[in-house]
């Protein structure tokens, strides 16, 4: 009896939703029988808003038959579920847009727990509803697509290398033309087998496990975090060639077949044929035409908008405006709205101003908001409890897998004949066959056309979560780029012979970096005997690009299609250095555009490449000129940590203490104290400050910190090699007149503390080892206390605010050797 109850009940909200059970008046299929046609109707105009539940249930509009009011539950149903699984999914590695769509299957029609539950899903999602969501949210999707090519540096393609070239059209080329051959040569078996609809369509199939898109490869290399490592560049651009090829190639096939389609019932006299290439000739018209026609225009709102001012809001409505105008002037040549589209976010001018400001004004709401509301709507079309038959299923998988296998094999053995790794070829086969939230998109638009069966959206829907999932679990594992930076080769100061130059990194983030970095560079007194090798790496944020940049400036390298001039101060600044250094300085400057979270990537490689024996960070605070802290930028320590940790050599901090210039006395007394205590790190800060008194206008005092107190930490070695590091200082091989050597005995924390006090205030730039790991008496009650665990105890206690110093300090890591296995 409850049950009837509640079966009367839910019967009685169904009819009281924005579609009636009594609206669906006309059910038809399609002539192949695969689809079923349902004709819906609604109250037009709508009620957009409630009434209220204590309005008159006979007369008032109820919650459920008020649009907006049951958009808003919807909207918070999706989300709220969406949420529930990413919350379990992401700690096992699994992509976001898999949440979003097990969010849509278990919201529509696949999973059926009870009635109770589907009678609650009727009535929250009513006949219908799923595709108002998905035109509503459609836009979302289509400023999505937006977004990703105008992130894209279609430039790019023609710096891309042959390698990249290569493996883009054979991965693409040959697994598709293999599987075509064998869809189109046993045609007549599929169907016998699969019957004339599905094997009509398995090219379709073949064609979109053939290809990879940009935006599911760059967002998988970006979740992964190896977006600008050596094989995620090669990734994304093998991505954006295949892509791009494959987008051409889609287009050119759809112009031809929906024309074939269109006047499949002409008389024979090969109008249908004519007017297929007419459309193919007006589709590449509107490729090439586009560009030439709007290009300059975009350029225009670019040279019209002030270097670092956003451009103006009407220049951006304008382009929004564009690209739908654009999207359905492509309906003409038999494409999608989003073709066209897309094709505009490829002319619009990459990074600032324009692409940047584009990207902060629809990334939220479209990309985070619209876009995944869009997903759960596409997937709450699939009904996983369709009943497939298991030949058709042996057929799709085998396809599916056997597409996949070609397609990386063929990968493997290019990459294998350029050299490279198997582990790195692996790896990127399976980033190249990763599939994503756009595949997923595609096969329910393909189905919406009737391209696709609903068995068919079935596996293709599994396919993309399994094979999107496995891929970016398997590259996780497979591929660690820090592995290259493990050196089993010193490069180190302490390992450099006699009179041999001297490789220095210094990376630059910000302009207040450049004159500290620059005094730093001074007080390594280049000479002819002992030169130094200089390489500037400008670090620079990457905003309104999918892809890295690198840029050599001794190669005049420009950055796409940008017009923009990057790190130009930096340039002038180091160029001036090397002209007064003339003969014994070589200086580089280089740019690098990458995403915070990436950036030491590019500085380790940049030491790599190299042969750098030491790298110098610039220290996250800056002071005041009263000696306060100014500001302090997270991101700044965050990378220093990074570097610290993966450098392929040793590692230096800068902390500028208030001041451009490092030196408070006159030129002819400038003051330099090394502090050393003993250790590896302290060994390679001497071998940096023993270079110092190579200019005479440089007085270096070097304080050898000795405990009263036994220290177990230190081994006999280690002994042996600070005394005959400390002999070249200490007068042993002849005095040297701008050199000191004090020997302090130091009882305590407390006596370090006050000498240390003491001193700062007498020098004017300080270099101490970073010492990790290393406990001694004379600073063993200072490590509980450590602010900043990146300078050491002894450089967090001379950067405190509480220290009274104007001296900048220098904290030398040497190159951490991997352990022996």
């Amino acid at each position: 009896m409850n049950q009837d109850k509640a079966e009367k009940f839910t019967n009685m909200i169904l009819d009281r939703t924005i579609f009636p059970r009594s609206s669906i008046n006309t059910t038809a299929s399609d002539p192949e029988g695969k689809f079923l046609v349902l004709n819906v109707c609604i109250d037009m105009p709508p009620k957009v808003t409630s009434d209220g539940n204590w309005a008159n249930h006979d007369q008032a509009a109820m919650p459920m038959q008020s649009t907006l009011p049951l958009l808003e539950l919807q909207i918070l149903t999706i989300f709220a579920i969406t949420q529930c699984f990413h919350l379990v999914l992401k700690r096992l590695g699994v992509p976001y847009f898999v949440s979003q769509i097990m969010a849509g299957l278990v919201l529509g029609p696949s999973l059926k727990f009870s009635k109770t539950w589907t009678g609650f899903k009727n009535i929250l999602f009513p006949y219908g509803t799923e595709d108002v969501i998905s035109v509503i949210s459609l836009i979302g999707y289509a400023f999505f697509l937006f977004l990703t090519t105008v992130k894209m540096d279609f430039t790019m393609i023609t710096r891309t290398g042959r390698k990249a070239w290569t493996i883009a059209f054979c991965s693409f080329l040959i697994p598709m033309f293999f599987g075509l051959l064998v869809c189109y040569r046993f045609q007549e078996f599929w169907k016998l087998e699969m019957g004339n609809f599905e094997a009509k369509n398995l090219p379709v199939i073949v064609i979109g496990q053939s290809g990879c898109y940009f935006a599911v490869i760059a967002s998988l290399l970006s979740d992964l975090e190896i977006l600008n490592s050596e094989l995620g560049r090669l990734a994304l651009s093998t991505a954006m060639v295949m892509d791009s090829f494959n987008s051409i190639v889609t287009g050119i096939g759809t112009a031809f077949i929906s024309s074939i389609k269109t006047d499949s019932h002409d008389n024979g006299d090969g109008k249908g044929t004519l007017k297929a290439f007419l459309n193919v000739f007006y589709y590449l018209c509107f490729m090439v035409v586009t560009p030439l026609v709007l290009r300059p225009i975009l350029k225009w709102f670019v040279k019209k908008t002030p270097e670092g001012r956003p451009m103006k809001k009407v220049y951006m409505y304008i382009v929004f405006i564009i690209a739908l105008a654009v999207g359905m002037l492509g309906l003409l040549t038999k494409q999608s709205v989003l073709g066209g589209i897309c094709i505009v976010g490829l002319i619009v001018p990459e990074g600032p101003p324009l692409g940047t400001e584009m990207i902060k004004q629809l990334e939220l709401f479209c990309s985070w908001f619209l876009f995944p509301i869009f997903v759960t709507s596409c997937a709450m079309k699939i009904d996983l409890s369709v009943y497939v038959k298991s030949d058709y299923i042996y057929v799709w998988l085998g396809i599916i897998v056997a597409v996949h296998l070609f397609k990386m094999l063929v990968t493997i053995g290019i990459c294998w004949y350029c050299n490279m790794p198997m582990a790195d070829g692996l790896c990127l086969a399976l980033m190249l066959s990763c599939k994503g939230v756009v595949d997923f998109c595609n096969n329910v638009f393909l189905h919406d056309s009737m391209l696709l069966s609903s068995e068919a959206l079935f596996v293709l829907s599994i396919n993309v979560l399994v094979i999107g999932t496995l891929a970016r679990i398997g590259v996780k594992y497979l591929y660690d780029p820090s592995r290259k930076y493990a050196g089993y080769q010193k490069r180190n100061i302490l390992s450099l012979k006699p009179n041999s130059e001297l490789k220095i990194v210094s990376c630059i983030l910000k302009p207040s970096h450049i004159i500290p970095i620059k005094n730093v560079l001074d007080i390594c007194s280049p000479t002819s005997s002992n030169p130094l090798v200089i390489h500037i790496l400008h670090l620079l944020e990457l905003v309104g690009r999918s892809s890295p940049v690198f840029i050599s400036h001794r190669l005049q390298e420009r950055v796409g299609s940008s017009s923009h001039t990057f790190s130009e101060a930096v340039i002038v600044t180091f160029d001036l250095f090397e002209h007064d250094n003339a003969g014994t300085a070589s200086v580089s400057t280089y740019t690098a555009i990458s995403p915070v979270r990436f950036m030491h990537d590019d500085i380790c490689y940049l030491a790599l490449d190299k042969l750098a024996s030491i790298i110098i960070l610039p220290f996250h605070l800056r002071w005041s000129e009263d000696g306060s802290v100014e500001s302090a930028d997270e991101t700044t320590r965050s990378l220093n940590t990074k570097v610290l940790e993966r450098a392929p050599c040793s590692v230096a901090i800068l902390v500028n203490r208030g001041h451009s210039s490092p030196f408070n006395h006159n030129e002819n007394s400038k003051q330099i104290a090394m502090i050393f205590l003993g250790g590896s790190d302290d060994r390679e800060a001497l071998c940096l400050a023993k270079r110092t008194i190579k200019e005479d206008t440089y007085h270096l005092v070097v304080y050898h910190l000795v405990s009263t107190i036994k220290n177990d930490e230190f081994t006999s070695w280690d002994v042996m090699l600070d005394d005959e590091l400390l002999k070249g200082v200490k007068g042993v091989y002849g005095s040297v007149d701008n050199v000191t050597y004090e020997k302090v005995e130091v009882e305590n924390t407390s006596d370090t503390t006050e000498f240390i006090s003491d001193i700062a205030i007498q020098h004017d730039f300080i270099i101490v080892g970073r010492r990790n790991g290393i406990k001694s008496p004379q600073t063993q009650a200072l490590a509980s206390w450590t602010e900043y665990p990146e300078l050491g105890v002894l450089g967090d206690l001379l950067a405190s605010p509480d220290t009274n110093t104007k001296a900048s300090i220098l904290v030398v890591q040497q190159q951490v050797m991997p352990k022996a296995s």
